[in-house]
């Protein structure tokens, strides 16, 4: 009997993309996080709080390999707006080398996400 629900269905093999996705979105939220602490005073702990959590949550909802709401332009839209912001962020915080090594690696990872061998969705 095939599942009923997608949170049923198990994962498909995990690639070496999905491990760079995976560790992106963990530096995305640390980047959204430290850019929000730079503002300083209590707006900075909002924003040093806040951005990683409604991007946290918004990727859960839409852009998550199991999210509850399965769209695929919800779910790239969540993602170029998330890993968008998180390279803004790498640009306000990191050298400016290593934010623009960041943002290729953003970049080639989102595109070998949807084209390619190592294609997922």
């Amino acid at each position: 009997m095939a599942p009923e629900h997608p949170l049923d269905q198990p994962l498909d093999q995990v690639n070496a993309n999905d491990v760079v996705a995976f560790l992106v979105e963990l530096v995305v939220l640390g980047l959204l996080a430290w850019a929000g602490f730079q503002s300083g005073g209590v707006a900075g702990w909002v924003r040093g709080i806040g951005l990683p959590v409604v991007a946290a949550v918004a990727w859960g909802l839409f852009a998550a390999p199991r999210a509850p709401v399965s769209n695929f332009w919800l779910r790239l839209v969540t993602k170029l707006v998330v890993l968008g912001a998180g390279v803004v962020a790498g640009f306000v915080v990191l050298p400016l080398w290593l934010a623009v090594l960041f943002a290729v690696v953003v970049v080639l990872n989102l595109v070998l996400m949807y084209v390619g061998p190592l294609a997922r969705r």
